[in-house]
């Protein structure tokens, strides 16, 4: 089994982040799974870390493009699914109209995950901005009235990778903005950004006292995981009923796309870093 990975960063130049997520992925794939991790392309962002890039709709609309474009790269290239590895779920449900692999998102699999777990989501973040966009996004998933406090943690994206050197401050910092979140009502906590939760499962937070905290990369990966083992064995698919979900005509996708000069996908425009669990891990 092969799973595409797309990053919202330039995951191939933060080698903090990119080498925890390779230890995850060794951990929590099963031994026939390769996850190819792919990144923004270079010149996405003028820095690292998209930060600020991302927290405005337009533009975070603009980065839905390179999400569509690699979903459609990866079920030419022979890929068995897709994982949006970002909590906004940034190209998902216009990915999923085009493609017949499965489609997962980061947010969808994580809070559905939390809802089976807990009967109130918190979330702790660390960019503001996003919680408009996450509860919109709880609302479209049927989920709005679970989702209960989200809270931002007193860090940043670079704290974090620091704190790879150092990690208490950071543990201590994401516990106690769950805390609050748990005063709030929350009985399962989802780690915001991807980043956050890398870190996380990285040093064995699982828990803040009885509240279980969400591994939302590992429950992407097993839900793909999940998805196609039973599109082969029970021939399960997404629906295509509907105007979010029916899949348009491949000769009218390319042509607009020419239209809006927009890259056409093509099996050889796969450029990843493939990632291998072993049975011994």
């Amino acid at each position: 089994m092969k799973i595409w990975h797309q990053s919202l960063t330039s995951i191939e130049d933060i080698s903090e982040y990119r080498d925890a997520v390779i230890q995850h992925i060794l951990k929590i794939a099963r031994p026939d799974v390769d996850v190819v991790l792919h990144g923004m392309t270079n010149d996405t962002y003028p820095e690292n870390y998209p930060g600020h890039y991302i927290t405005y709709n337009y533009l975070q609309s603009l980065h839905k493009e390179q999400f569509i474009r690699n979903a459609l790269i990866a079920e030419k290239a022979g890929y068995d699914a897709v994982f949006i590895g970002t909590i906004p779920d940034v190209g998902l449900i216009e990915a999923r109209a085009l493609v017949d692999i499965p489609v997962i998102g980061y947010g969808q699999a994580s809070m559905h995950m939390a809802s089976m777990l807990g009967s109130k989501i918190g979330i702790v973040n660390f960019l503001a901005p996003l919680a408009d966009q996450l509860r919109f996004n709880a609302q479209q998933y049927g989920l709005a009235q679970k989702l209960g406090p989200i809270v931002q943690a007193d860090i940043g994206f670079y704290d974090i990778m620091e704190g790879y050197k150092n990690p208490q401050p950071i543990i201590d910092k994401f516990i106690a903005a769950a805390e609050i979140a748990i005063a709030q009502g929350a009985d399962v906590i989802i780690p915001g950004e991807g980043p956050m939760n890398i870190f996380l499962a990285t040093h064995h937070i699982h828990h803040v006292g009885n509240v279980p905290i969400i591994d939302s990369f590992g429950t992407g990966i097993k839900m793909c995981e999940s998805l196609v083992d039973l599109q082969k064995i029970s021939g399960m698919t997404v629906t295509r009923v509907g105007y979010y979900n029916e899949k348009p005509p491949t000769e009218i996708v390319e042509k607009l796309r020419d239209y809006y000069n927009l890259k056409q996908a093509a099996a050889d425009m796969d450029f990843g870093l493939s990632v291998r669990a072993t049975a011994s891990v």
